[in-house]
This record gives structure tokens, sequence and C-alpha cells, in this order.
């Protein structure tokens, strides 16, 4: 039985999930604070959190933050906000999907059953191949990237990014493949995030090495050209 932390300090919706994922079969755990929900997190291992964006005591960026110093636990975070500007930070601190309140509770269980599906498929399968296109190395097994041997620093979310795009050299890959394959299932944010994603990764890597790595596909996408 998978352990499910709930980070949220609205009691009404606290309650709601705690009751809809007992149902569905999850063993569930709760906290109202990020302070408690961050301790909680840290001496349960849960194997997914859903985590609130806006928490007293410490914010869910903080508590997303300091978790991933500690553990890759999948994390969905909740939020009333719906600027790409906070999708992008929480997704920048580690959080693997994002979901906008009021949502819909089978479109949050399926994110929920997608994402302990992946992170079962990465602990369990065997260690992924390192990818190289020209100087640049990508090493999945420690999420280290470098251009002729210097490290480049990359969020979760840029490397997963990275990674998917790099996979799929010489492909045009569409942001709607990218949206549910890189951010999880049916993302329903916008597509811009992707945008927002390509400019860190441009500016990361192809301004500061003067390389070209992936092409703008016009009306369709992207793709990994560098070799």
């Amino acid at each position: 039985m998978s352990r499910i932390l709930i980070v949220e300090d609205e009691k009404k919706i606290a309650r709601f999930l705690e009751l809809e994922l007992s149902h569905e079969g999850y063993e569930v755990l709760t906290a109202g604070d990020g302070r408690t929900g961050l301790e909680t997190a840290l001496r349960e291992q849960p194997d997914l959190i859903v985590l609130d964006l806006m928490l007293p005591e410490l914010s869910g960026i903080e508590v997303c933050r300091r978790l991933r110093h500690e553990s890759d636990v999948p994390i969905i975070m909740l939020t009333a906000k719906d600027d790409v500007s906070d999708k992008v930070m929480g997704l920048d601190m580690g959080a693997d999907d994002y979901m906008t309140k009021p949502f819909a509770i089978e479109e949050l269980l399926a994110r929920i059953r997608v994402g302990l599906k992946k992170h079962r498929d990465g602990a369990s399968g065997a260690p992924a191949s390192v990818l190289k296109a020209g100087q640049l190395t990508l090493d999945p097994s420690s999420y280290a990237v470098s251009f002729d041997g210097q490290p480049i620093s990359l969020t979760k979310k840029e490397f997963d990014l990275l990674h998917y795009l790099m996979l799929h050299k010489g492909q045009a890959v569409t942001r709607d493949a990218l949206l549910s394959d890189v951010w999880g299932y049916d993302y329903a944010g916008d597509t811009n995030v992707v945008d927002v994603y390509i400019r860190y990764l441009r500016h990361k890597i192809d301004d500061v090495f003067g390389i070209r790595t992936i092409q703008t596909i016009r009306a369709v996408g992207y793709m990994f050209i560098y070799e």
C-alpha cells in the first residue's frame, strides 16, 4: 500500500483529499503547516506528497526545496494561483507536477498514479546510460551535466527536459508531448511553460558555450540538434 502525505492548511480540502485517497486504498498522512509537513515527510518517508503552495510556518516552495536535499519523493504541488511564474518556481524547486485549485479529484488521482509509477520504474529500472552530444555530457544516474568537463547547474525539471530532448535527438518533439512526458500525465499548465524552460536551457548552455543545441520547429515544438 502506497503512503501519501497531504500538506494542506485548508481543513476542508485536507479532509476531502484524505477521504478520497483512503477510499482509493492509499495510506494517508496529513499535516496542516509547512514545518510539520517537512518533519513528517522526513520522518515517515511517504511514497508521494501532495503539497499546497501557500502554507503557514514554511511555504510549499521552501518545503519542496528542503526536501530535495534529502529525498526524490514525487511531489505534486497545489495552489490557488494560476500564474506561469508560480508554476515555474515550484517546478524549479523540484516539484514533479502542479495543479491549480479548484481541480477535479479524478485528475489528481490520475496524476498520483502516474507519479507513483514513474518513481517505482525509476527506482527499479536498470541504470540509465550516459548521453553524449559533442562535448555535452548528461549522466542520469547522478543528475550531472557538463560541457567539455565543465559542470552545468540545472534544476531537476531543466535536467529532465534536456534528458528527454537528447534521448530524441534529431526528432521534432511537440510541446504537448513534452508536457505529457516530462511534466506528467496530461499536464494542465499552459504550453508556454515549455518555452520558458527551453529559454532556461539555451541561456545556461548555448549562450555560455557558444553552441546551438535546440532548434525551434515552428508550429510544432523543438528538436535537439547538437552533434
